[in-house]
């Protein structure tokens, strides 16, 4: 038996398809996998990966907030902002990084941190990098 899986951003169905596990970070909640069988739920998503397992191997999204809900054996993920690893141009995010850590260098506020996690975990997701929290 497997998860039917949705991710879904504003512009459109990022990913649709089966899985045999789904590991997630909610806010306040850390890390949580779903496999087929698992109780209902929903919860908020930090700014981190979000790996879709199956058979072929995984797929990595950057996920930057929004929402997981499970009902039955179906996951769907909302997220106003998105990206499948294979769509990360890792030269355009590495100067994203650069760009937000020089920026919270000199404006440590709440905007900066977020684009410096934001950038991480695009990087993590593609394989440029290990995600880091600041």
């Amino acid at each position: 038996m497997a998860l039917q899986v949705e991710l879904v951003s504003p512009e459109r169905i990022l990913y649709s398809g089966e899985a045999d596990m789904v590991i997630a970070r909610t806010v306040g909640g850390g890390d949580i996998a779903f496999l087929p069988g698992h109780a209902p739920f929903v919860g908020a998503l930090e700014i981190a990966t979000v790996t879709i397992r199956s058979g072929g191997g995984d797929e990595l999204v950057a996920v930057h907030g929004g929402f997981v809900e499970v009902s039955g054996d179906t996951v769907t993920i909302l997220s106003d902002v998105a990206e499948l690893a294979s769509q990360i141009d890792v030269e355009r995010a590495r100067q994203s990084k650069d760009e937000a850590e020089r920026r919270l260098q000199s404006d440590h506020d709440a905007e900066a941190e977020g684009a410096v996690r934001r950038a991480h975990v695009r990087l993590a997701a593609a394989g440029g990098v290990t995600a880091a929290t600041h």
